[in-house]
């Protein structure tokens, strides 16, 4: 796979030089290129703001350097891709759509995306619309917060991706069980001892029965998800749950909805709301 950064400040991707990415970029299985903006300016302070139209604070990042940015990044990675190798580009900001483990899966089963870092207040709107006739361009935010430019949100994209591609991890049966793959937060984790500090680790994780380890761990998968992110529970789907799952859900106050989905219990024995 191959992944482009455009930033004003290239020294924040250094940390892609490090852990599972950076064995990853040495072995040949993502390559990271990453491009300043300011090499596409031709005025002798490298500009690459001005204010914004109709007035208000802050700088708007300009159209002429990412035009040509972005020219460049498409002529380099079609060389080294082929003439029809088109990428995504994802945008970081707080407009954006949520970036999930599902925007993440669904990039890296592509083999090229481009990530423009935006700073101050954006980028000039234009850009993109021009970027649009070339490319598929997907705008993403981390979350409902802003940060002051998209570089810690491309080390973020870029880490997501990357560890999902063959031989990256090097147990890759557990991308299996982490935190939002099949819509559900990951169980808790233990190692030894199996008593610190007065804290027991649960005995069945101890009895050697890996039936009842694989249902302790599924159970606890539910009843976290429940607890922190009952936005997840609502969405699943009830025909994809066995009896138990329901259960536990019950015990939760989670319930089938009569429209599909599940809904929640006002409390007990109450009426089921949709959340």
């Amino acid at each position: 796979m191959r992944v482009d950064v455009v930033t004003i400040f290239p020294e924040y991707l250094a940390p892609l030089e490090l852990s599972l990415i950076g064995r990853a970029r040495r072995a040949g299985l993502i390559d990271v290129v990453v491009h300043d903006l300011r090499d596409f300016t031709h005025d002798r302070h490298r500009t690459v703001d001005d204010a914004p139209m109709g007035g208000g604070p802050g700088m708007v990042m300009r159209p002429e350097p990412w035009g040509e940015a972005l020219e460049h990044v498409l002529a380099t990675g079609r060389a080294a891709l082929g003439a029809g190798a088109t990428p995504v580009l994802v945008v970081p900001a707080p407009s954006g759509d949520p970036f999930r483990q599902a925007t993440a899966r669904e990039l890296a089963e592509g083999d090229w995306f481009v990530v423009a870092c935006g700073r101050y207040e954006g980028i000039d709107e234009r850009v993109l619309v021009d970027a649009a006739r070339i490319m598929p361009v997907r705008p993403i935010s981390l979350g409902d917060y802003v940060l002051n430019g998209g570089e810690v949100a491309a080390l973020v994209v870029v880490e997501a991706v990357g560890r999902l591609l063959p031989g990256v991890l090097g147990n890759a049966g557990s991308l299996e069980e982490e935190s939002h793959e099949g819509g559900l937060l990951e169980y808790p984790v233990y190692t030894r001892p199996a008593t610190w500090r007065g804290l027991d680790v649960p005995p069945v994780l101890l009895s050697g029965h890996h039936g009842e380890v694989r249902r302790w761990r599924r159970d606890e998968q539910l009843r976290r998800t429940a607890r922190r992110r009952p936005d997840l529970v609502a969405a699943l789907d009830p025909a994809t749950l066995d009896r138990r799952d329901l259960e536990v859900l019950a015990e939760l106050g989670w319930v089938p909805g009569r429209e599909g989905g599940l809904t929640r219990r006002l409390g007990p024995g109450g009426p089921a709301v949709a959340d």
